[in-house]
């Protein structure tokens, strides 16, 4: 089984831009794959993907030096036992709130006796179908497990979760976060921005990878300053759609409706 090379560098805190993937197509993902970005999200929460596109994209990406990152619906072990048979290497976890829902979230990507996965090796994709002899003994060391943290709940527990063994990193959702704070659709108010930095300044203390998805280029750049080392940059879909605007306006379509500029920061 190959070394991880996405875990190796989150260890060695090197800083790695990624680009989220909200196109449930492999023939969009390997369109991006080329532009220059260190890895690429997969988003199965909120965009429409099911098991086979993330297949078909995870296919798709494995033939060039980008590294897939691969965000679950939910906390769900039968939902990341699949995603892992298929390829997943690098695995974001949604709404993780404690420790005790980071160490089950570890505890499904680990073979027994250290967790409750459950062994198919030999119909997954991710041992190349039994012919990675050391699969079953190296997949639990060489699969990357981050945990989002995005209420306040998760924040107040953010040394516990950081502190679960086999939690590789932890990343910020800022408009979930936003939400709970109660300034929904606004990432970028004050007192959200006070609470992602500090959340970034305690995550790297702890001695963790520190990761977050930010639309706004100042603040991207604010937050690798401030410590984080997997940075996401935009949204496919939002790079699609903006474009798409600007050039009708810039030929002045009659059709367009009126676009009201977004109040702070884009994320999704």
């Amino acid at each position: 089984m190959s070394e991880n090379l996405f875990k190796t560098a989150l260890k060695q805190g090197k800083s790695l831009i990624g680009l989220w993937l909200g196109i449930p197509s492999a023939y969009t993902a390997e369109m991006l794959v080329g532009a220059g970005f260190d890895w690429l999200l997969i988003d199965g929460e909120h965009a429409p993907n099911t098991l086979d596109s993330i297949l078909a994209q995870l296919q798709a990406l494995a033939a060039y030096p980008v590294h897939p990152v691969v965000r679950c619906a939910w906390n769900d072990p039968v939902e990341i036992k699949r995603l892992l048979d298929v390829g997943a290497r690098n695995l974001l976890v949604p709404m993780v709130q404690d420790a005790s829902q980071a160490a089950a979230a570890v505890a499904a990507t680990r073979y027994p006796p250290k967790g409750i996965r459950g062994v198919g090796a030999a119909l997954a994709r991710a041992s190349q179908w039994n012919r990675s002899s050391d699969y079953l003994a190296r997949a639990g060391e060489e699969l990357c497990v981050l945990v989002q943290v995005e209420t306040r709940a998760a924040l107040a527990n953010l040394e516990a979760i950081s502190a679960v063994d086999g939690v590789d990193g932890v990343f910020i959702g800022p408009s979930d976060l936003a939400a709970d704070m109660g300034h929904l659709g606004q990432p970028g108010h004050p007192d959200v921005q006070e609470a992602v930095e500090n959340a970034i300044g305690r995550i790297c203390r702890a001695g963790k990878a520190a990761g977050i998805l930010i639309g706004d280029e100042a603040l991207a750049r604010r937050y690798l300053e401030l410590g984080t080392t997997f940075t996401a940059v935009g949204v496919d879909t939002t790079l699609l759609a903006r474009g798409a605007e600007a050039l009708a306006r810039r030929f002045q379509c009659v059709s367009l409706p009126a676009q009201e500029k977004p109040a702070g920061p884009s994320v999704y």
